[in-house]
C-alpha cells in the first residue's frame, strides 16, 4: 500500500510540476479562448439588432411585442406622440362652431380621439396646465367681434391667458409641453381689429411657453380680401395643412419648433427638419399678413438700444417737417409704384381671384344661408323676397307702416335689393349678419337691366307662390 500510494503521489508531482514549469502557455491558452468567446458575443449581438431593424421587429423601443421575463410574456408598451386632439372654439354666430365640428370629423378619419370644447365651459385656471402633460394637440378656433374683442363664450378665456401672459408668477414655462395650432375668424374690412383675438391668443400662448405646431393663419369673411375667395375656403385650406402636420406628429416628429419664434411663425432647427419645415412655413405663410406682424416680445433694454441707435435724429426739430414730409410722400408713392408691379398683391387687394376677375359677393355659404331666409338670389350681388309686412297685406291683416305713413312700396324698400353687401354690422341685423360687409364696391358687377328685369320676375313669382 505504501508503495503504490507512493506512486500515486509521484506521479500528481510530476504532472502539477509540469503545469507550473509551463504555465506561461496555460495563461496564453485561456486568455485567448476567453477573447475568442468575447468577439463571438459581439457579433452574434450586433447581428442580431441588424436583423430587428431591417425586418422591423416589434421588440425595439418604439414598437410594440411580447418579451419573455421569468416565464411570462409581457407586452411592451409604445411610445404615444400624439393621444388626441382637442378642439376649442369662441363663436358669436356659429361659424366656428362649424369649423370645430368639421375639423372633429377629419381628425376622427385619422383614427385618433378627438374632443370639441366650447370656451365659455372651460376652466383654463383648472384644466390648461394639465394639457402640457397630456400629448394633446390643442386646437383654438378663435373669432373677433366687436371692436377687436373675442367673442362672448370666449372672453373669459382669453382674459385669464392675457393676465398669465403679464403676470410673473407664472412664468415663461407654464404652458411649456402644450402643442396648440391657432385659426381666427375675422373680416378684413374692419382694418384695425382685424384678427386680433386670434393673433392674442397666439401670442398669449407662446408666451407662457406652448409650442406651435404650425403657423397662425387667418380666415377672412371679406371676400374680396380673402386669400381663397371666402372664409370657408381659408379653412378647408388650413385644414388640410393642419391633418398633414397632424400625421407628421403621429410618425413621431417630436419637435415641430425650436423654441426661439420671436413673430407669428415658428422656426424649426435642425439640417433634416429644415427643408421639410421651411416648405410648410412657406405654405403656411400666406395666411400671415406681412404688414401687420407684431413682435410677441420686447424689452426694455432692446427699446433703450433702439434709441441710443436713433441719438439725436429723434428728436424732429419743426423747421424740418416740411423736408420729413416729402420723404415719406416719395416713399409712399414709390411703394404703391411697387405694388402696382406686383400681379399677385395687386390682384389681392382688389379683390380678384388667379384668372385676373373680380370675384363674386356670393359665396355658396351666403348663398345657402339666404335662401334659406326665402331670399331668390340674382346674379351675384342681388336678391329679392318678401318681408313679414307683405305677407301680412297679402293676407289681408295690414301693411308696412312704411308704406301706410310714408307712401313706400315695397320694391323701393328692402325687398329689392340690388347690393346684397352692407356697410355697417347693425345688432338688430334682419339677414343675422349672413350679409357681406364692404365700405366700397370690390366684387364682380352685373348688369342693371338684368338685376331689375330677375327681381320683377323673382317678387312677382313670390306673390303668386304665396297666393297659391
Amino acid at each position: 500500500l505504501d508503495v503504490s500510494s507512493m506512486d500515486t503521489w509521484n506521479f500528481f508531482h510530476t504532472c502539477l510540476v509540469s503545469l507550473w514549469l509551463h504555465r506561461f502557455y496555460v495563461y496564453s491558452a485561456v486568455a485567448l479562448g476567453i477573447s475568442l468567446w468575447i468577439i463571438v458575443q459581439f457579433f452574434t449581438a450586433k447581428t442580431k439588432k441588424k436583423g430587428e431593424k431591417s425586418h422591423g421587429n416589434p421588440a425595439s423601443s418604439e414598437g410594440t411585442g411580447d418579451k419573455l421575463i421569468n416565464g411570462y410574456a409581457t407586452l411592451q408598451a409604445k411610445e404615444v406622440c400624439v393621444a388626441g386632439v382637442k378642439i376649442f372654439y369662441g363663436s358669436q354666430t356659429g361659424t366656428a362652431k362649424r369649423f370645430a365640428k368639421g375639423l372633429a370629423e377629419a381628425v376622427i378619419s385619422l383614427n385618433l380621439p378627438v374632443e370639441v370644447i366650447n370656451m365659455g365651459d372651460y376652466d383654463p385656471d383648472d384644466c390648461l396646465a394639465e394639457e402640457t402633460t397630456s400629448r394633446n394637440v390643442c386646437v383654438f378656433l378663435v373669432a373677433t367681434y366687436t371692436d377687436g374683442q373675442p367673442t362672448e363664450s370666449a372672453a373669459w378665456f382669453c382674459k385669464w391667458l392675457e393676465e398669465a401672459a403679464n403676470d410673473f408668477r407664472f412664468g415663461k414655462t407654464y404652458l411649456k409641453g402644450l402643442r396648440y395650432a391657432v385659426f381666427g375668424l375675422g373680416n378684413s374690412v374692419y382694418v384695425d381689429h382685424y384678427n386680433t383675438a386670434g393673433r392674442n391668443t397666439d401670442r398669449w400662448l407662446w408666451m407662457l411657453g406652448a409650442s406651435r405646431i404650425m403657423t397662425r393663419a387667418e380666415g377672412d369673411c371679406n371676400v374680396a380680401q380673402s386669400k381663397h375667395g371666402s372664409i370657408e375656403a381659408d379653412f378647408e385650406a388650413w385644414k388640410a395643412k393642419f391633418l398633414s402636420r397632424l400625421q407628421a406628429l403621429c410618425r413621431g416628429k417630436k419637435k415641430p419648433c425650436s423654441g426661439k419664434c420671436k413673430k407669428g411663425k415658428c422656426k424649426s432647427s435642425g439640417k433634416q427638419s429644415k427643408e421639410s419645415s421651411d416648405h410648410e412655413h412657406q405654405n403656411a405663410s400666406e395666411y400671415e399678413n406681412p404688414e401687420a406682424e407684431e413682435l410677441f416680445e420686447t424689452s426694455s433694454e432692446e427699446e433703450a438700444d433702439a434709441e441710443e441707435a436713433g441719438g439725436t435724429n429723434s428728436v424732429v426739430d419743426v423747421e424740418d417737417l416740411g423736408d420729413i414730409m416729402s420723404h415719406m410722400k416719395k416713399a409712399k408713392r414709390e411703394c404703391e409704384l411697387q405694388e402696382g408691379d406686383g400681379t399677385s398683391l395687386t390682384g389681392e387687394r382688389s379683390g380678384r381671384n388667379e384668372e385676373g376677375e373680380k370675384r363674386e359677393m356670393i359665396t355658396p355659404a351666403l348663398r345657402e344661408a339666404l335662401t334659406k331666409q326665402g331670399y331668390r338670389l340674382i346674379g351675384s350681388h342681388s336678391g329679392v323676397k318678401l318681408c313679414r309686412w307683405t305677407k301680412s297685406m297679402l293676407r289681408g291683416r295690414g301693411g308696412c307702416y312704411k308704406h301706410t305713413f310714408y307712401g313706400i312700396e315695397s320694391h323701393r324698400c328692402m325687398e329689392a335689393t340690388p347690393s346684397l353687401a352692407c356697410a355697417n354690422k347693425c345688432v338688430f341685423c334682419w339677414r343675422h349678419h349672413t350679409n357681406p360687409v364692404g365700405t366700397e364696391w370690390r366684387w364682380k358687377m352685373d348688369q342693371p337691366e338684368m338685376i331689375l328685369q330677375q327681381a320683377i320676375e323673382n317678387h312677382q313669382n313670390l306673390i303668386k307662390q304665396f297666393k297659391g
